[in-house]
């Protein structure tokens, strides 16, 4: 997911994504415990995820309340 796609996001669907991407990354941490992770880089990859939609939340907030 790219900054710019988040940026043009509103605040509701930001919380969404966040859920969503939250959702995914306890799925994925499951299948690597069980040892059916197929890509484990996809792990890193939905955490940078999470990480860039956060930032841009805080980044709407402080800018504009």
């Amino acid at each position: 997911m790219k900054a710019r796609e988040i940026r043009e996001m509103s605040r509701e669907e930001i919380e969404k994504k966040i859920d969503e991407l939250e959702e995914e990354l306890f799925n994925l941490r499951f299948q690597a415990k069980m040892g059916q992770l197929a890509n484990p880089l996809q792990l890193r990859l939905v955490r940078r995820d999470i990480a860039r939609v956060k930032t841009i939340k805080n980044e709407k907030a402080t800018v504009a309340p």
